[in-house]
C-alpha cells in the first residue's frame, strides 16, 4: 500500500508521533551569553523554533527546559523520544552536553543528533585537528599551550590567533585574539588565563582567506547530504576590525560582528566544492557525527583551505548557518528540522508494535 501523503510506499514509523524537544535552562546563568544570562534574541530563537515545529504534520511536540529538575523528569516520566537541541549542556554548563546525551542512552530513551562520545571528542579543538590531519585533510599550524606548563615555546609567524582549545560559541575569542607580534600575543595568553583560568589555548596562524561552511544532514551508509556550502562575507565589517566570527558575532546584537557579517552560498569550483564535502564527510564517520553537522574551513593568505573546526549538532536556530545552507537549496527553517527528524529516524529500527503508517495532525 501507499504512504498517502507521500505516494511511496507505507513504511513502519522509527520514532514516535510524540516528541520532548530538550532545550537549554533559560532561568540558570550561562557564561556563553552576554552577561551570563539568556537575551531577548535567545528567547525569539526558541519562539521561532516553536512555530516552525507547529508546522509539521504528523508530529506532536512538548518542549522541556527545566535543567532543576530534567533528571528526575526523564527517569520518571521518560519520553518516547527526544529532539536533543540541548546545546547549551545540563545546567547550562558546556562541557556538560555531552551528558545529556549519555543520560537519555542509559535510561534507553531515542534521541536526535551527535553521541556523548563525539560531542566530547569534537569539542576538544586539538584532537579534532589532530584526526584531521591523519586523514588528509589540511589543517593550520598550531602550537598547544598547557596550563600545566611554565614556560611555553611559541611561534614567532604573524598574524596569529590565539583560542581556548575546548570551548562553543567562539568562547575566549574577540578582535584581539588576532595578535601580530609577541607582545600581543603574551597579553592575549594573560588575558585568556584570567578570564577562563585553568583551560589549555590553541596559538595558530591565522587564515585570512575566504571562510566556508559545509553542513551534512543524514548518516553514512544510509544516505549522507550535504547542503549548499556556505562563504562568510566580511565586506561590509569596519575595516580596522579583524576578519573573524568572535564571540560578539554569536552573542552581542549591539556588536558590529553580529550586524556587519553576511552568509552568501559560496562560490566555488566543482573541485573546490567536492573536496570540502569529501573531506566533511570523511570527519563526520570518523568522529562519529550523527544526523546532522557543520565543518568550518578557510583558506590561507596562498589560497590554501584548511579545517578550523568540527561542529556536531550545530546551531539549530533560524539565523544559524545551518538553515542559511539548507535556504540555499530552497528549503524552508521547518523543513530543515524535518530532515533533521528523518534523518533519526532512518538509522533506528522500526518502532515494536507501531502502526503501519504514522498518523498526521489535523
Amino acid at each position: 500500500m501507499s504512504d498517502p501523503q507521500t505516494g511511496g510506499p507505507r513504511r513502519s514509523p522509527r520514532i514516535a508521533r510524540s516528541i520532548t524537544v530538550l532545550l537549554g535552562d533559560p532561568r540558570l546563568s550561562d557564561e556563553a551569553k552576554i552577561e551570563n544570562c539568556y537575551s531577548a534574541e535567545d528567547l525569539e530563537a526558541v519562539d521561532r523554533l516553536k512555530a516552525a515545529l507547529h508546522e509539521l504534520d504528523g508530529y506532536e511536540f512538548t518542549y522541556y527546559d527545566d535543567h532543576t529538575r530534567l533528571i528526575d523528569e526523564l527517569h520518571d516520566r521518560p519520553p518516547a523520544f527526544v529532539l536533543n537541541f540541548c546545546d547549551t549542556g545540563f545546567r547550562n554548563n558546556a562541557f556538560r552536553e555531552l551528558h545529556v546525551p549519555a543520560y537519555l542512552e542509559m535510561l534507553g530513551i531515542p534521541y536526535t543528533g551527535a553521541t556523548p562520545n563525539a560531542l566530547g571528542l569534537c569539542y576538544d579543538k586539538s584532537f579534532v585537528r589532530a584526526v584531521a590531519k591523519a586523514h588528509g585533510v589540511p589543517v593550520p599550524q598550531e602550537i598547544y599551550v598547557s596550563t600545566l606548563e611554565s614556560t611555553h615555546v611559541l611561534p614567532s609567524v604573524f598574524p596569529a590567533i590565539v583560542k581556548p582549545s575546548t570551548g562553543d560559541g567562539s568562547i575566549g575569542i574577540t578582535q584581539h585574539a588576532v595578535v601580530n607580534n609577541i607582545a600581543e600575543q603574551t597579553a592575549y595568553l594573560e588575558r585568556l588565563e584570567q578570564e577562563l583560568p585553568g583551560r589549555d589555548v590553541l596559538v595558530q596562524e591565522f587564515l585570512s582567506g575566504t571562510e566556508y561552511g559545509v553542513g551534512l544532514i543524514g548518516n553514512p551508509g544510509i544516505g549522507l547530504q550535504a547542503l549548499p556550502p556556505m562563504e562568510v562575507d566580511y565586506s561590509g565589517l569596519d575595516a580596522g576590525l579583524p576578519k573573524i566570527l568572535s564571540y560578539e558575532s554569536k552573542s552581542d546584537p549591539d556588536s558590529p560582528y553580529w550586524s556587519q557579517i553576511k552568509y552568501r552560498e559560496a562560490k566555488l569550483s566543482e573541485g573546490r566544492r567536492q573536496r570540502l564535502i569529501d573531506w566533511s564527510k570523511k570527519l563526520f564517520e570518523r568522529l562519529g557525527c550523527r544526523d546532522y553537522a557543520r565543518f568550518d574551513y578557510r583558506a590561507d593568505r596562498n589560497g590554501r583551505v584548511k579545517l578550523m573546526e568540527v561542529n556536531p549538532n550545530p546551531a539549530w536556530c533560524w539565523d544559524g548557518k545551518l538553515n542559511f545552507m539548507a535556504g540555499f537549496a530552497g528549503c524552508s527553517y521547518p523543513g530543515l528540522l524535518r530532515m533533521i527528524l528523518e534523518a533519526a529516524e532512518a538509522r533506528l529500527p522500526p518502532l515494536s508494535g507501531a502502526r503501519s503508517s504514522r498518523p498526521s495532525r489535523g
